[in-house]
């Protein structure tokens, strides 16, 4: 009778450790690969749009992932680095849109945050366009 059920604790903790695993098909970020999720507010209130982007396969929700992947092997990682706090930038008022960058680019962990709220904050968001944040500029 104990083989029985030293059996079965044997299948239930089986089974707990396969249900633990992560989803195939969800972006992950570890390795060193890419793999992104954007989040992208059009206006101030608007509910932001989340899409994933994952390169090398080339795949993900995004509208134009190979695009994408492009434009990310292009500009590398230094884009996502912040605008240093002591660089001097136009006071110009570009827009209300923002957007969040997590996850891992080549294997660079990536947590960056994009605005358009002044000059150098507009030359970033710029050199990303539309191709990765997929929003269109009022």
């Amino acid at each position: 009778m104990s083989g029985i059920r030293g059996i079965g604790v044997a299948v239930a903790l089986l089974t707990a450790v396969v249900a633990c695993g992560k989803p195939q098909q969800q972006p992950s970020d570890d390795g060193p690969g890419t793999s992104l999720t954007i989040t992208v507010t059009a206006d101030e209130g608007a509910t932001p749009k989340v899409y994933t982007l994952t390169c090398d396969p080339v795949g993900g929700n995004h509208p134009e992932p190979q695009a994408a992947c492009d434009l990310l092997a292009q500009v590398g990682a230094d884009i996502f680095e912040p605008t240093p706090t002591d660089q001097a930038c136009t006071q110009v008022f570009g827009g209300p849109q923002t957007a969040t960058v997590v996850g891992n680019l080549d294997g660079a962990k990536i947590d960056a945050r994009f605005s358009r709220q002044n000059g150098c904050e507009i030359n970033r968001w710029d050199t990303l366009g539309t191709t990765l944040f997929v929003v269109p500029l009022q």
